[in-house]
């Protein structure tokens, strides 16, 4: 009876020498010992189809294999050294002496060849059930499954195997499991076959439909189906259940462990089939049944080793006949095409078909359409190698189109995008290189599963280190929160680098310590992102450096979205400004730096929106420096002196190592500069009006001999306080006005005096303020004020940017 009985089919990873052999008796035992109906169904055991087949083509180019075929009877002999492979060990040897003197084979000499891997693999097994007291029988299932004499790929002769099989099967002693050969038939002449691929497991689903068996139980290498190959991505997932349809179209589309015509007979006869995991036999794996199942995607699947052709031409265009004749030459040629897109306009045609074919198509394609390059009306028959298929079993082409922008985001290019009539797959062809990221960047999008961002940091100060430290406190309430999984890949300081694929941890500052000086540079970071395919790339750069900014393309070019603290790329000359945005625009990139004016304030997400929605600004004015801002907030409002507060601030870190670069207000001055072009101003740097608090007699010395010296700044201070109004305060201010509707406007940085009831007059501390003037709130400007200056303030201001561009991702 049907329920009675299970087909158990074992792979060839399965019988592997070691665990998976010996996993393999442990499950058959437990299965006899629960008194299941089973037929067992083999692989040829290890890797020993491709060792035979290796050793044909050596023997066929008379190439010594000697070690080769050592080498493949120690491996079979292994588990069993008493076990006779006699019979067959000098059937191979006598065919392979044969093939080395013809110098050729046939498709049904390598038949034969390779159907001894399943007959060794078949006796193996049940030697050892026997010697674990498990009455076992191996059969060779070329006694009742028949094919045409279609060598290498036959087809069934269903009436006559079946009655066969049902003959073999109530004949057998139901007291001795019977092991039986998967992928090998024989023709009515009885000589040997084979199923072509997937071939084992196509005779497991034939002899269940033949024996009207309850399930079949496919035991593999891994645990089931998964949304993706876990190869390819690490947090893919099982899929517990399939119908037959959807099976069907991933095994037509590249699952390996599946085929087509695996699932046919299976579906006529409504048997389950269930995919298992030999060494971890407690998994449930993936059940495939003819029950409904509700969600649209079920998986991600690749085809590797394959070309690409595209033919372009005037001539194509509306011209009748060019498809069949294209399609026909395939026909020819027996080469198979699978993924087919015509351009809009008609004036090409790419499809997709086996890499080994390629030089054979162009060729063909070249004779055929001879006249029609003559005249110029095909310009050219283009072949591409080393690409791949990405089939999106069951994505609906309107649902895709955040997976599409996530792709071209990543900087990988789309070669062709196909998608079926029924609308329910679509396949995408892409470079071999890009594969990796592509199934990552796409299963993140579908499955809703964690969005990886993956970030290298250059600078590891006092901004770099306190933003890193955020990060990684962070990191887990953000990925609870918003399935952004923050990772760290690489820390770049002055004399090294950290790399780290898994992320760095948080004794991520011992780690650096220990780490040897590498002389690595931008390049070691580029490639090792590359190297692991990671995905959703920002650099941070949070150092001071002036050469630094000159990777800013490149790892644009590469990928790298752009974060920075550093002020120095956007106030190069206007030229080198206008080349970056270029660069950003063309690859696709974001470069955010909302804390080279404001520190941690909103100042230029405010002003973009602004001047984007049409608004126009007339005048920004405001505190722009947190370290100025503290020096003459107290200057003003106490008695002592300035070089005592100078110290003071020096002393709190809110000021450069050299204070001079404060004082010069050349920091002032830039940060007032990248507002202007924010505004789409032209300004340059030389052009800004700028006045320095350094005395000219102090401006020459060194940083030492100017610190020793600072008091020297008190009567020149003392003397501007004085001459104030009353009631009036100093405030050291950037300036943007003019008419900043034309290329330039005006920029000043300069000490003022200011009533210090007015908002500039009431700051505190060491807080910025900006004045934003616009046409529509008149003299009324909108007001943004809060801490401009620190360490932990700057870094919360660049973790905002790199929130903002996680959520564009």
């Amino acid at each position: 009876m049907r329920e009675e009985m299970k087909i158990i089919k074992f792979g060839g990873k399965s019988l592997a020498n070691g665990q998976g052999i010996e996993n393999v008796i442990s499950i058959i035992k437990n299965k006899v010992n629960l008194k299941e109906k089973i037929i067992i169904v083999l692989s040829a055991r290890g890797n020993a189809t491709d060792c035979l087949e290796l050793i044909l083509d050596k023997a066929k180019n008379g190439e010594d294999y000697a070690v080769e075929w050592k080498a493949f009877k120690e491996y079979q002999i292994e588990p069993n050294k008493n076990i006779d492979y006699h019979k067959e060990f000098t059937l191979l040897e006598k065919t392979f002496e044969g093939v080395k003197l013809v110098e050729d084979y046939s498709l049904k000499v390598k038949d034969l060849v390779l159907a001894q891997g399943e007959l060794l693999a078949a006796k193996m097994i049940a030697s050892l059930l026997n010697q674990n007291g498990i009455k076992s029988n191996s059969i060779d299932s070329r006694d009742f499954l028949k094919t045409n004499d279609n060598f290498g790929n036959a087809q069934i002769i269903e009436k006559l195997s079946k009655t066969n099989t049902v003959n073999w099967y109530n004949a057998f002693d139901e007291e001795t499991i019977p092991i039986v050969t998967g992928f090998i038939t024989s023709n009515k002449n009885n000589q040997t076959t084979t199923l072509g691929r997937n071939g084992s497991n196509y005779s497991a689903s034939l002899i269940a439909k033949y024996l009207n068996a309850s399930e079949v139980q496919n035991y593999t290498h891994i645990d089931g189906i998964y949304t993706a190959n876990p190869d390819y991505v690490s947090d893919a997932k099982i899929i517990e259940q399939l119908n037959f349809n959807e099976a069907s179209e991933l095994a037509s589309f590249g699952a390996s462990i599946l085929h087509a015509k695996t699932i046919i007979p299976l579906v006529e006869k409504n048997i389950p089939l269930r995919i298992l995991n030999t060494y971890n036999p407690n998994a449930t794996g993936t059940l495939i049944n003819n029950k409904i199942t509700d969600k649209e995607v079920k998986s991600i699947s690749v085809q590797n080793e394959i070309g690409f052709i595209n033919i372009e031409g005037k001539g194509l265009l509306g011209k009748k006949g060019i498809d069949a004749r294209i399609f026909s030459t395939m026909n020819q040629n027996k080469i198979s095409v699978s993924v087919i897109s015509q351009g809009s306009s008609e004036r090409s045609i790419g499809f997709i078909i086996s890499e080994k074919d390629i030089k054979t198509a162009v060729n063909a394609l070249k004779i055929e359409f001879q006249a029609e390059i003559q005249t110029k009306d095909i310009s050219s028959i283009i072949s591409k190698k080393e690409v791949s298929v990405i089939t999106i079993i069951g994505q609906n082409i309107n649902n895709f189109s955040s997976s599409f922008n996530a792709l071209i985001k990543n900087n990988i290019d789309i070669l062709l995008i196909n998608n079926t009539l029924n609308g329910n797959n679509i396949g995408l062809v892409i470079d071999n290189k890009n594969v990796n990221k592509a199934i990552n960047v796409i299963h993140s999008q579908i499955f809703g599963i964690s969005k990886n961002i993956n970030i290298a940091i250059f600078g590891k100060g006092t901004v770099g280190g306190a933003l890193i430290n955020q990060i990684l406190n962070s990191k887990n309430k953000i990925l609870k929160r918003k399935e952004i999984n923050l990772n760290i890949f690489a820390i770049a300081g002055s004399k090294k680098i950290l790399l780290n694929k898994e992320g760095i941890s948080n004794k991520w500052k011992e780690e650096y310590d220990k780490a040897p000086n590498n002389n690595k540079s931008i390049t070691d970071i580029i490639e090792f992102a590359q190297k692991y395919h990671f995905e959703n790339l920002i650099a941070i750069d949070n150092t001071a450096s002036t050469t630094f900014i000159d990777n800013y393309i490149p790892l644009a070019e590469n990928g790298f979205d752009l974060i920075s603290s550093n002020k120095i790329a956007n106030t190069q000359s206007y030229l080198s400004y206008k080349k970056l945005r270029e660069s950003l625009k063309k690859n696709n990139k974001n470069y955010l730096y909302e804390t080279n004016v404001g520190a941690g304030l909103p100042l230029i997400d405010t002003i973009n929106i602004l001047h984007a929605s049409g608004e126009n600004i007339t005048r920004i004015k405001g505190v722009f420096s947190g370290s100025l801002s503290f020096i003459f907030n107290h200057f003003s409002e106490s008695e002592s002196s300035f070089s005592d507060i100078l110290q003071q601030a020096i002393d709190k870190g809110l000021t450069e190592p050299d204070p001079r670069e404060d004082l010069c207000g050349n920091d002032v001055a830039r940060k007032l500069l990248i507002l202007a072009r924010e505004l789409d101003l032209q300004n340059e740097f030389n052009e800004i009006k700028i006045h320095n608090l350094i005395p000219t007699f102090l401006q020459d010395e060194s940083a030492q001999d100017f610190l020793s010296r600072i008091e020297e700044l008190n009567p020149v201070y003392q003397k501007i306080k004085e001459d104030q109004k009353e009631k009036h305060v100093l405030r050291y201010i950037g300036d943007l006005s003019g008419d900043l509707q034309k290329n330039k406007g005006s920029l000043e940085v300069k000490l003022i005096s200011v009533p210090e009831k007015s908002s500039l007059g009431q700051l505190n501390n060491a807080d910025s303020i900006f004045e934003i003037y616009t046409e529509s709130y008149g003299d009324n400007p909108i007001v943004i004020q809060g801490a401009g200056a620190g360490a932990e303030v700057t870094a919360r201001g660049v973790f905002g940017d790199l929130l903002r561009i996680t959520e564009r991702k």
